[in-house]
């Protein structure tokens, strides 16, 4: 997957925009969270639980409010109101609330995933986190992270031996069994594995704490903004055949090539 492509005007005013629309999610989503009254629908299917909030459509509703109004042109993709057209490009990959589950059960790893993206790849990335007030962003001059601890530049881990590796998922039954197994085997060779932490693992990734990110079942909103965010802290994104994953699907987050070339030589061995 391509870095955020290059650094112009243009990525500066879409940058101006991203973070708008981040911060009008904070205001939507923060009053409805630990809610004892907050209410969720089911849009599951095949007795999966799919949940989605007065917050999930309030903060879409809002930033899709600012771009109406400041960039008409633009094509949109949300989780909760689907695809506008455009005719300028550009696509704005929006997910309200990455991790609806954990917002609902008042645990802080949800975040908001915001996108600039050309046909190639995220120009901008936002991954968001209100609640802890962390905003990691990835632009074509580089990533970087803004939360209590102040601001700082992200960068993704250097190499070390897949051994030594530590490696996050969001659920321990990952995808169809097919993957599952795939993804067991690439655990068993990891030095530690985590799960649960949504789109938070990502920026956990940019941010040099861990090596490997892997996922299946994705969808093009779920990845867009932490691909853009990666891309720019110096580590890749693509499916478990190593092309691009912008699509969703299966996805491979890694630190750096070397990390990404030990977990691929497992994860590629999955049927498609």
């Amino acid at each position: 997957m391509p870095a955020v492509s290059d650094d112009t005007p243009e990525a500066e005013a879409l940058l101006r925009i991203a973070l708008a629309l981040a911060d009008a999610a904070r205001a939507a989503t923060l009053p409805w969270f630990r809610r004892a009254d907050l209410h969720a629908e089911d849009k599951g299917t095949a007795g999966r639980f799919d949940p989605v909030t007065a917050a999930d459509r309030a903060a879409e509703e809002a930033m899709r409010a600012i771009l109406a109004r400041e960039r008409p042109d633009d094509a949109i993709l949300g989780e909760e109101f689907g695809a506008t057209s455009g005719t300028s490009g550009i696509t704005w990959v929006l997910d309200p609330v990455d991790g609806t589950r954990a917002f609902l059960a008042g645990a802080p790893t949800w975040g908001v995933l915001i996108a600039a993206s050309r046909d190639d790849g995220p120009v901008v990335g936002v991954i968001d986190q209100p609640f802890i007030g962390e905003r990691f962003v990835g632009t074509p001059s580089g990533a970087w992270t803004d939360g209590p601890q102040g601001r700082a530049a992200l960068r993704t881990r250097a190499p070390r031996p897949l051994a030594q590796a530590l490696l996050l998922s969001t659920f321990p039954e990952v995808g169809t069994e097919a993957e599952r197994t795939g993804f067991h085997a690439l655990a068993s060779r990891v030095r530690l594995t985590r799960y649960g932490l949504d789109c938070y693992g990502y920026a956990l990734l940019a941010a040099g704490g861990v090596d490997l990110v892997v996922e299946a079942g994705l969808h093009p909103y779920d990845i867009h903004a932490p691909a853009g965010v990666i891309a720019a802290a110096g580590g890749l994104v693509t499916d478990w055949r190593g092309r691009p994953a912008l699509a969703g699907g299966r996805v491979l987050a890694a630190a750096n090539p070397e990390i990404h070339a030990d977990a691929l030589a497992i994860l590629s061995q999955v049927p498609e």
